[in-house]
């Protein structure tokens, strides 16, 4: 039996929109949200572009009325969660402009030689200089924070590397394992719960894929909804021991 929630996390590429795809169904799923005065945040595993970025593509390209503080990223919840560590005010960051700012915005400076943190998410100019001083800085003793696991990213070429890949050289240099953020790790799901105040019982999460969207839900417990509109498809799901909550093959047939 279905439950009432009273707020929604919902994922974006397969749920929200295929690549340049829009997925009507989507935008109606919004408008019926915001409709009903219904809370949600998008979350993002993408540390790369800022809410501003995400949510006026939605708005100009996907016929969503999305505002920058519906939007939360790996980015943010990096930089929230080093906050809540409060183990110092410096990092040395690897990876683009949303990061950097997200982490700015919450007061941090950026060094090289002695960070408290050293933040590795994804670069699109990530160089051996950059590696080498995000090594040194951590067996320094600086913490290992990794943004998200995501191996690979799809793009019109292919599959290419993610996050996971670029911090996955930083762990064999160091001999360490990051602390990860984003999906599926509970950590950004938590501080979502924290954004609204609500206890897990209260808020659905909502996504394509099992592997990062219903198992960041599953390791935080909160209910989860699969759509079958992106990467996930039923003959996976018969094959995994914990089931989402809820499967639908579209947002049409989900009832607020």
């Amino acid at each position: 039996m279905q439950k009432k929630y009273k707020a929604y996390f919902i994922d974006l590429d397969g749920t929200l929109y295929r690549g340049k795809e829009k997925i009507p169904a989507a935008s109606r799923f919004i408008g019926r949200l915001r409709a009903a005065g219904i809370p949600f945040l998008v979350l993002t595993n993408n540390t790369t572009q800022s809410p501003e970025t995400v949510a006026r593509n939605l708005t100009a390209n996907y016929d969503m009325q999305i505002e920058p503080e519906n939007v939360y990223t790996a980015g943010l919840a990096t930089a929230d969660y080093l906050k809540q560590l409060n183990l110092g005010h410096t990092v040395y960051a690897i990876g683009e402009l949303g990061l950097k700012q997200a982490l700015l915005d919450q007061g941090f400076s950026f060094a090289e030689y002695k960070p408290a943190y050293v933040v590795v998410g994804l670069d699109y100019d990530v160089t051996y200089h950059k590696f080498e001083k995000a090594t040194l800085a951590i067996r320094r003793g600086a913490k290992f924070i990794g943004t998200n696991a995501d191996t690979n990213l799809p793009n019109e070429r292919g599959l290419v590397p993610g996050a996971g890949s670029v911090i996955a050289l930083v762990e064999r240099a160091t001999q360490q394992r990051a602390t990860y953020v984003g999906k599926p790790e509970p950590i950004m799901l938590k501080a979502a719960l924290a954004h609204f105040g609500l206890k897990k019982s209260e808020a659905l999460m909502v996504g394509d894929n099992y592997n990062t969207d219903i198992m960041a839900g599953i390791n935080t417990g909160v209910d989860t909804l699969l759509v079958y509109t992106g990467y996930s498809k039923p003959e996976d799901i018969k094959k995994v021991a914990v089931k989402p909550t809820y499967e639908i093959m579209s947002l049409d047939q989900w009832q607020l």
